[in-house]
This record gives C-alpha cells, structure tokens and sequence, in this order.
C-alpha cells in the first residue's frame, strides 16, 4: 500500500489517500474540502477512487465529502454513528467556522470497532477511539505499520476534549488501549501537521509521557 497527504482547509487537515500499488484503487480519508486539490492528486498518480473513509464528523475532516460525492458514486465509511448529530450538523458547523455551502451526508456503512475497510487487495483495521468527538475511528493497514488517526493524537499534543461530548479521560483510554497495542514502531498520519510514531509519543508527548510506561 502507497500513501499520501493532501492538506486542505484554511484548518491544513490531513487529507490522506491510501491506494493499493497492483490495482490502483483509492480510498480517500476525510476530505474536508478543496475537493478539486484531492481529485487532481488522484489523476495525477492515475487512482480509481474506491471509497471514502470518515474518522470523526468534524468539519474540516468531513466538510467536503458531500461535494465529492457530486463528483464520484463511491461508498462512504465512517464514522461511528455515535458521530451522526456532527454529520447532520454540518450546515451549522458551515456557518460557525465559515466554510460556504456544506452540507450533510449519509455514511453508506456506520462502522464500529473491529470493523474491516477494503480497497483493491488492501484491507485495513477499524478501530474506535472516543474522546475527541464520540464515533471517532482510527484506520491501520497492519502489514505498513501505518495509522490514519485523525485528530486523537498528534505529534507533541492530543484532540482536543472541548467539544460537545467530547471526554479527556475517554480519549487517553483510547490512546492507551487502542493506539499504543499497535506498537512503537507504527507511523501515524494526524488530522493536522506531520507524522509520527506511536513510541515517539508514547516516551516523549507532554501530554502522554510517564503515564502509560
């Protein structure tokens, strides 16, 4: 499996592409917005685009999937359905952060953890990790050692809990028994700025470090 990061929004979320090298299929992962940005990416490394794949209901993650759906007629994945109230809100959540004509979706599959999404030969892992928001999803191509987290973890920081039902303990339980299992030496891409290492925060986040060994 091959990947890339496309940031989009005035928020620079990490709109990421997974595609599977022997049949070029694409999922798309929270495309927030500047869909053409994310379609010529996808002709430019010649992608069929597969499925588009939701970790939480935030606007900058989920604001631009009704538009691509304008676009392409492919599955929608994701999130957890404890996230829908975000998704039906999204024209509110347009008018509080600025973004122009958003509008609402309907998952095509509400995923839960233990779930599997699959593109091409390419399978990964759903996990669920509440806290940021409540129908966060984390996805993980086990064979890559690769995690697409959305806003749960960053380099240096953790998702914010200020949000309607978000939780602060919530999101450190998901941290520590859903992410770190996965092991240091996991590579994840966050919702915003650069990748990391499950173990580089595990040792060395300010938020994380001495509580969980």
């Amino acid at each position: 499996m091959r990947y890339t990061i496309v940031p989009v929004t005035p928020f620079e979320q990490n709109c990421t592409i997974f595609w599977c090298e022997k049949t070029r299929q694409a999922a798309v992962i929270d495309p927030g917005g500047d869909i053409e940005r994310i379609l010529q990416v996808l002709a430019e490394e010649k992608l069929t685009l597969a499925k588009i794949l939701v970790t939480h209901g935030h606007i900058d993650h989920a604001g631009g999937v009704a538009a691509l759906l304008e676009r392409v007629t492919v599955p929608v994945e994701g999130p957890h359905e404890d996230d829908r109230f975000w998704i039906e809100g999204m024209p509110q959540q347009s008018k509080m952060f600025g973004f122009p004509n958003v509008r609402t979706f309907e998952p095509t599959r509400w995923l839960k953890g233990g779930d599997k999404v699959s593109f091409g030969e390419v399978e990964l892992d759903v996990l669920h990790c509440p806290g940021h928001t409540p129908g966060h999803v984390v996805f993980h191509h086990a064979p890559s050692h690769l995690a697409q987290v959305g806003d749960v973890l960053f380099q240096g920081s953790i998702g914010r809990t200020d949000f309607p039902k978000g939780d602060h303990d919530t999101l450190l339980r998901s941290i520590k028994e859903q992410l770190f299992p996965l092991g240091d030496e996991t590579d994840f891409v966050p919702g915003h700025g650069p990748m990391s290492t499950f173990g580089e925060e595990r040792r060395y986040n300010p938020f994380l470090s001495g509580r969980f060994g």
